[in-house]
């Protein structure tokens, strides 16, 4: 048997996926390894060969094909552990960064400092060369500003260098030459150039992407390089793909020359989840719910695709690259319960992670965690954690929680409540930043719960924002390595116009077919089906701000192209924002195109067969607004059509679901528990 494996390294558990081509899929969850990710991906494959009754080597040796999601580039960022980078630039715009756009990220606060650019000043250089916008040279590069230049940046010590000209995006000769003098100059450097990372108008989003990329590239490369390798030395033979951004997956030759480009390469996993979960009847709009151990992760997805955004921020980096549209918290089961400046209670966004983790995993962990909270509350079982495989220390986490509450000056119970609450609110309040707040009522929708830590707070998040119904796949705490083996290969391609005054076709049929030449080329060495998207971001001649506009269907030989391009987009704008004004000109800003390799479909995450009702394993007592006795039932031994009513606790090895009063759960035999939330009238 041929097998296809999916990796997701989160915050504080790495999930494997093992999908076998004659169906069945096993699963297996190891610890994050900060220190080296590879480490925690080698033990969690070989725990699911042990499940498999293999050898790692028998495993690997059969794959074709891993597919990984990493939070390498993140954590870099969010921790400033990048690469010492350099900066190359016109003379006279070193300072495009730290300007950025004249804006901070909390306008109105006057006291709030700049946030500290990813290149210090000392590191970006002037050379003196000149393009104008409608790409004639103005001023030619000059080689011996160039070559002094590269001199500061090698005595500077740098690792990587982000080369980015006044107007690259429209001709990137310079740009080019830059980059081969200093490839030739520092041998061993990682370069980069803005026309081949984001070759689209606007000078801080396409300056700051490039140096992002620059900035992580050289420590994508040792870890993506190293877990080859290491994936190698054990048997694997198959082919190693990334996740990136976009919800697509790319090669490590792809990945790691667009390392931006996974910054969120582990929550595009979800993402990809729940439009598959879409496709197969789950339900066409769907807000994804992914509560890991260190962050929860929202996206909405409508009639069964998800939006994407070209303005993403991580850290104090701002990445213009097309990424999922996902609204990220610092809320999960390692989120820290502790006293503000006010000497009132708050939850996150500081973790625990993955070392030394919550108080109850007994690796020393100090803070009252919403883990801890809700072992004390009785929610969690402290002998099944993880099949067993870990025991949870109920008196530690009673001590950490305790130690809180006297801070607080209330009951211990009182304390674990007021913290599971919170995080509730917090979440319930993520929810309406991915919603309510870019005009989509969440009330529509079915919530989608999954990550570890999602059953337990799914039920309250949904009353709270008027949802009625909450889906929970029995894969939940793995879902998002299993959404990762169902999506396809992926580049994204863009070029800016600089059009005004109306559509110019003939131009827009050039960048496409331009596009399109590009993406199978970097296609090449895939051998499956190539699917071509078009798109273009598409305004008013007086607007400042563009929307996307699908052109999929656009018959590209059709008399009246202009009028058809412009219809689209009027009615996109007419859908977004009640209006469209048909009599004003419509401006393309940027041309897109999604080349898209198909890959083959892998078995469903979980399938339930028509079984007895299972009765109970059990009891336990759990705190809803006063301790009572709830039965316990065991997930995987439902079968397809049983239903419960709640208050009940539902758990497997790796996901446990609380059901409040007055909700009622169904097994579809699908794979997951399809419940109905008690809303009030």
């Amino acid at each position: 048997m041929t097998y296809t494996i999916g990796i997701d390294v989160g915050g504080t558990f790495t999930d494997i996926v093992v999908s076998g081509d004659g169906g069945g899929t096993i699963t297996a969850k190891s610890t994050t390894t900060p220190a080296d990710q590879s480490d925690g991906v080698l033990e969690g494959i070989a725990l699911a060969a042990q499940r498999l009754g293999l050898t790692t080597t028998d495993l690997l040796g059969r794959a074709s094909r891993i597919v990984h999601g990493t939070t390498v580039a993140t954590n870099a960022l969010l921790e400033g552990k990048t690469a010492p980078a350099g900066m190359l630039t016109t003379a006279g715009h070193r300072d495009v960064i730290e300007m950025r756009e004249g804006l901070k990220p909390d306008r109105y606060n006057l006291r709030m400092a700049p946030p500290p650019p990813l290149v210090p000043r000392r590191l970006r250089l002037p050379v003196t060369e000149r393009v104008r916008a409608d790409g004639t040279v103005e001023v030619p590069l000059d080689t011996a500003s160039l070559d002094t230049a590269i001199d500061q940046l090698e005595r500077g010590g740098v690792q990587t260098v982000a080369i980015c000209f006044l107007h690259a995006w429209r001709n990137p000769g310079h740009e080019h030459q830059a980059a081969e003098a200093v490839r030739r100059r520092l041998p061993g450097a990682y370069v980069t150039t803005s026309f081949d990372v984001l070759p689209q108008i606007k000078e801080f989003e396409r300056f700051s992407t490039t140096i992002a990329n620059a900035a992580v590239g050289p420590v994508i490369q040792h870890y993506l390089g190293r877990l080859g390798s290491r994936l190698k030395e054990a048997g694997f033979a198959g082919e190693l793909l990334v996740i990136l951004s976009h919800g697509g997956v790319a090669s490590v030759a792809e990945a790691t020359r667009l390392a931006a480009g996974t910054a969120l390469s582990g929550p595009a996993g979800g993402v990809a989840a729940a439009v598959a979960l879409s496709r197969t009847g789950l339900a066409p709009d769907i807000i994804g719910f992914d509560m890991g151990g260190t962050s929860t992760d929202i996206a909405v997805v409508r009639g069964g695709q998800p939006g994407l955004s070209g303005d993403k921020s991580v850290a104090t980096a701002r990445i213009a690259l097309p990424s999922l549209d996902i609204v990220t918290l610092g809320a999960g089961g390692g989120s820290i319960g502790h006293l503000d400046r006010s000497g009132l209670l708050a939850v996150g966004p500081q973790s625990a992670g993955a070392d030394p983790g919550p108080a109850c995993y007994g690796q020393g962990g100090q803070g009252a965690t919403v883990t801890d909270a809700n072992l004390v509350l009785g929610y969690l079982d402290a002998a099944n954690f993880l099949g067993g495989r870990r025991r949870l220390d109920g008196d530690a986490a009673t001590g950490v929680v305790a130690a809180l509450a006297a801070e607080l000056g209330i009951e211990t119970t009182a304390a674990a409540s007021g913290i599971h609450r919170l995080v509730n609110s917090r979440m319930a309040d993520g929810v309406r930043v991915a919603t309510v707040r870019r005009g989509v009522d969440p009330r529509g929708y079915t919530l989608l719960a999954f990550g570890g830590a999602a059953g337990l707070h799914v039920t309250a998040v949904a009353e709270a924002l008027g949802i009625a119904r909450v889906v929970v796949p029995l894969a939940a705490s793995v879902l998002s390595a299993w959404g990762m083996l169902n999506t396809d290969l992926r580049i994204e391609l863009s070029r800016s116009l600089g059009q005004t005054g109306g559509i110019d076709t003939a131009a827009l049929q050039a960048a496409f077919a331009a596009m399109e030449d590009e993406g199978r080329a970097r296609l090449a060495w895939f051998e499956g089906d190539v699917v071509l998207r078009p798109s273009a971001d598409m305004r008013y001649g007086e607007q400042v701000f563009e929307i996307p506009v699908a052109l999929d269907d656009v018959d590209w030989r059709s008399g009246t192209l202009a009028a058809d391009i412009a219809e689209r987009f009027h009615a996109a704008h007419e859908r977004l924002y009640t209006y469209a004004l048909r009599g004003q000109d419509v401006v393309v800003v940027n041309a897109r195109l999604s080349a898209i390799g198909r890959l083959p479909a892998i078995a469903a995450a979980a399938s339930v067969p028509s079984a007895a009702a299972a009765a109970p394993k059990g009891t336990r007592r759990i705190y809803l607004d006063g301790w009572v006795t709830v039965p316990v039932f065991d997930f995987p031994a439902l079968g397809a059509g049983q239903a419960i009513a709640g208050p009940a606790i539902i758990e497997s090895d790796t996901t446990t679901v609380l059901l409040r009063p007055d909700d009622t759960a169904r097994m579809d035999p699908r794979g997951w528990l399809d419940m109905a939330i008690s809303l009030p009238d």
